[in-house]
């Protein structure tokens, strides 16, 4: 069986350009859609990539909550609610698996931050750990997760794969019958056996080494290894691996590209308008389309969940499609980009066989050629494939770069390796990385970059060859990373962004695209704050204060702080939006599509008002000390308001909200779309308890619905609202018997519906 890397799109065995992979919005645009069909779709379009790249097993998808926005990889989660998690989890993995493909559901569990993520031991109480950070995995359960992946990390000092948890509550009380998938080397002992541990990864895995031996001499129970045996041979009978007899397992191809567009569509949320959008398309002349990121957007995170697209759709290139005739002036604005990025495909001559590309050298101790490959990209990694990365002492790059301008680039490399770069056959940059942390893992997929200033000419090819020293003090056996490329040219920043300003003030509308960048959001490290990078806030202000209408465009894939939210027409809120981001924010802006975002995490105004910041162990703890207080709960105890609150987002219609009641066990809801245009709402029910006998949050979430109406239509959604969805724990799932008040609304502050809800003990 092979397992591979998601959740938003599928790696496959290799990490290889020549064999691209659909990428597909991150997870927290998945959950800004409010749309379980659409992630039941998500999935079933992620069996059909996985099973047109031979993959069997799904590494997703990523149900830890965004605890705190400053968590490293909240991009890759879905959001800060356990029922919202939950949900869309649980549809991804029926979509993934009634089409063959295992999901992997992780990590679980408490990964919630990246920081000594090895090492850490998150402290937590029962309640909190039932009531939130498990809650979305006893729902994949619920929809028949055929894996589970474990995590680094430890709760209540015991590491995740020799932690009891894994049997209770996973099989004991869940009753999941699937395999237990370590997260990467994080099985440390035998201790794991016992543990209900099934699969250590990537194998063999060195602590595993004496398993045999173990049960010979009596260390081990042979029967808790027969257990994993059965349960590895179940997941391979499920995804075909034994025969395939039923014939179940080959989805249909959807096309890809039309999905990707229309989930980014799904989740980009319209933070706020003053009526500019959607824009006259046919009356524009004029359009200035500013920021490093409207043309290299970034359509995902960095890490692990990495893909590399066929191709990636620029918000430039997408506003320049969609609006026809009309002039679209592009200006940088300020630089975002840290470090190297690729040399551009159209600029390079394999030496050896003359097309576009680079010739990859695979040399030995003695300086002997043991292997090679034509690649078409110089950012490259090689985790599996047919490359001989252990034998090798020195990987080589060679290609003939072709620049389009005149001047000075900043030519070099970033690695976790020392690297000599040669231009012309001259040796300019002879360096090694200072690598930072422990966490192999982020030296490895983003490393630190060193470059030279090298004069070159519009026109003239100039010869460049990096050598690498395979190793070093990020090497990881068997795997090898390196990007030969140039980092922004040195510009005065006062002066990009006055040239911004003036194409802007030229301009009948600006669109300004701000975001974030590899080094800011990524696996294996944690933000530090939650501006944006460089000088983009100085950009925008810049831009707004020319008088022209100014749109932004947050292309990060998680909150940032907006200082400048009062100064702008419109802001639009475009996570990683996968391959077709630029397609959709132009069917937006444009108003051929309606943003059907909403917000999966509540945006804070500033950092210093967010209620749960800490990511960072002392002492090696990690004390969730806020008990089931964590994102939109902290906020309503703080009794503060944030920027733009859980569940927020706007449409381009207007909207009645009729009646709530109860039928049996679900809300039904009545809204009518009072505009002159079709739309979308996602009806959100909370649930609140005065007089608790037990702590509660001042209001929680306990279902959802999206609604679709045309113009002056009503529409009625029922909600399900559980029993379960009022309990507690203590000891055990506990209903406090009474009335409940349930409020139906747009967003956790806008609920103008309400009703009671009488609970009975069961």
């Amino acid at each position: 069986m092979t397992l591979s890397d998601g959740p938003a799109g599928v790696r496959g065995p290799r990490w290889d350009e020549r064999e691209p992979s659909l990428n597909l919005p991150s997870g927290s645009a998945l959950a800004a859609s409010w749309d379980a069909d659409l992630a039941y779709r998500y999935g079933a379009a992620t069996a059909a990539e996985a099973r047109r790249k031979d993959v069997d097993v799904v590494l997703g998808p990523t149900i830890n909550l965004h605890r705190t926005p400053l968590g490293g990889r909240h991009f890759e989660c879905l959001s800060e609610d356990p029922e919202l998690t939950g949900v869309l989890g649980a549809a991804y993995v029926r979509g993934l698996q009634d089409h063959g493909v295992a999901a992997t559901p992780k990590h679980y569990v408490a990964n919630d931050s990246e920081t000594d993520r090895f090492t850490v031991d998150v402290q937590v109480d029962q309640r909190a750990l039932r009531e939130l950070y498990l809650a979305p995995f006893e729902r994949a359960v619920e929809a028949g997760a055929w894996a589970i992946m474990s995590a680094y990390n430890s709760v209540a000092g015991v590491t995740m794969t020799e932690n009891d948890l894994l049997e209770t509550p996973l099989n004991s009380e869940w009753g999941f019958d699937g395999v237990v998938v370590s997260d990467w080397t994080a099985v440390r002992s035998l201790d794991a056996v016992p543990a209900a541990q099934d699969l250590a990864m990537p194998g063999p895995a060195p602590a595993w080494a004496e398993l045999a031996a173990a049960v010979r001499d009596g260390r081990l129970d042979e029967a808790d290894l027969d257990r994993k045996v059965l349960r590895i041979l179940l997941l391979a009978e499920r995804v075909g691996a034994l025969g395939d007899a039923d014939g179940t397992s080959r989805p249909d191809a959807p096309d890809g590209a039309a999905f990707a567009r229309e989930a980014s569509v799904a989740g980009t949320v319209l933070l706020q308008n003053d009526g500019v959008l959607p824009l006259d398309a046919g009356a524009l002349r004029r359009v200035a389309v500013i920021g490093q990121n409207a043309r290299d957007a970034r359509t995902q995170g960095g890490g692990s969940a990495t893909v590399v697209p066929e191709h990636v759709v620029s918000p430039v290139d997408g506003l320049r499609a969609a609006l026809g005739d009309a002039e679209v002036r592009f200006e940088i604005g300020a630089v975002v980009q840290e470090g190297v990025a690729e040399l551009p495909l159209a600029q390079l001559e394999n030496p050896v066989t003359g097309e576009p590309g680079v010739r990859v050298s695979f040399l030995g101790a003695d300086g002997d050629e043991l292997f090679a490959e034509d690649r078409r990209s110089t950012a490259l990694v090689w985790f599996g494939g047919d490359a001989p990365i252990a034998q090798s002492a020195t990987i080589v790059y060679e290609t003939r770069l072709t620049p389009d301008t005149t001047g000075a680039i900043e030519l070099g490399f970033a690695g976790a390796n020392p690297g000599r770069l040669f231009v012309d056959g001259e040796l300019v940059l002879d360096d090694a990385p200072v690598l930072t942390g422990t966490d192999l893992g982020a030296a490895f997929l983003n490393p630190p970059s060193l470059t030279v200033p090298v004069p070159v000419t519009a026109g003239t090819a100039i010869e460049v060859r990096v050598e690498f020293d395979r190793e070093g003090s990020g090497a990881i056996a068997g795997a090898f990373s390196a990007t030969v490329g140039i980092a922004p040219e040195r510009a005065d920043a006062d002066d990009l962004i006055a040239r911004a300003a003036l194409a802007a003030a030229a301009a009948e509308v600006a669109v300004v695209v701000v975001g974030t960048n590899a080094k800011v959001e990524s696996e294996g490290y944690d933000r530090v704050d939650l501006d944006l990078p460089g000088r983009q806030d100085d950009l925008v202000r810049a831009v707004a204060a020319t008088g022209t209408p100014t749109i932004v465009i947050v292309n990060a894939g998680s909150p940032v702080v907006l200082p400048w939210a009062g100064e702008v027409a419109a802001i639009v809120q475009g996570y990683f939006g996968g391959q077709e981001f630029g397609h959709a924010l132009a069917d937006i802006l444009t108003g051929d599509a309606e943003p059907g975002g909403r917000l999966p995490t509540t945006w804070p105004a500033s950092l210093a008002e967010v209620p749960v910041t800490q990511a960072v162990p002392t002492d090696g703890v990690l004390r969730y000390d806020e008990g089931i207080h964590i994102g939109y709960r902290a906020w309503l105890r703080q009794g503060t308001e944030p920027a733009f609150p859980f569940g927020h987002g706007l449409g381009y219609t207007t909207w009645r909200w009729d009646a709530a009641e109860r039928r049996g066990d679900t809300l039904a809801v009545t809204i009518t779309n009072t505009g002159e245009r079709a739309g979308k709402q996602v009806v959100q029910v909370y649930a609140e308890r005065a007089d608790s006998s037990v702590e509660r949050p001042a209001r929680w979430l306990v279902g959802f619905a999206t609604a679709h109406a045309e113009p002056g239509a009503t529409v009625t959604v029922e909600v399900p609202v559980a029993a379960r969805r009022f309990a507690h724990w203590s000891d055990g799932w506990v209903v406090e018997p009474g009335e409940y008040t349930l409020s139906a609304g747009s967003s956790v502050a806008e609920r103008p519906l309400t009703t009671a809800w009488e609970v009975t003990s069961r």
